[in-house]
């Protein structure tokens, strides 16, 4: 099975949407070509991995969940509100597009992105928090939403 990187999923969810928006004829949902409110969340979208990276950095810590060397509960920063900073940016940079362009078929990228981390990514990386710090991970899961 080939695994593909959320990032990469992303922007391939992105160009998709793009290609059914292209091939609609890029029809618009009155109201939803908000180029302001799309540009700030793209912008905060990808500060919150940028963020996040850089806490794993600091720490000394792999943000790959299946790795075990270089493990450690990061908790600080965004991590204090989401336990998924990275994919809360990933989605909102998605959806920051789907607003800037303005075209409806475009609000199937980040609705695509979202079911794909919260059902596939998520549990996944959810388990290998469990078996790598167990009653920690669970405490810190019982304080910190999944997404906000």
């Amino acid at each position: 099975m080939v695994k593909v990187p959320p990032p990469i999923w992303t922007l391939l969810c992105v160009l998709v949407a793009a290609a059914l928006s292209a091939v609609a004829g890029w029809p618009r949902f009155p109201g939803l070509h908000l180029v302001p409110l799309g540009v700030v969340l793209v912008i905060a979208g990808a500060a919150l991995p940028i963020w996040a990276a850089v806490l794993f950095r600091r720490a000394g810590a792999t943000f790959i969940p299946h790795a075990a060397e270089h493990q450690c509960l990061v908790v600080d920063g965004p991590y204090r509100f989401t336990r998924n900073p990275m994919y809360l940016g990933l989605t909102l940079v998605a959806l920051g597009v789907a607003l800037w362009n303005g075209a409806w078929p475009m609000l199937l990228a980040p609705i695509t992105v979202v079911v794909a981390l919260n059902f596939v990514h998520i549990p996944y990386e959810e388990a290998a928090m469990r078996r790598a710090f167990g009653a920690a991970f669970d405490d810190y899961a019982r304080r910190v939403r999944r997404w906000i």
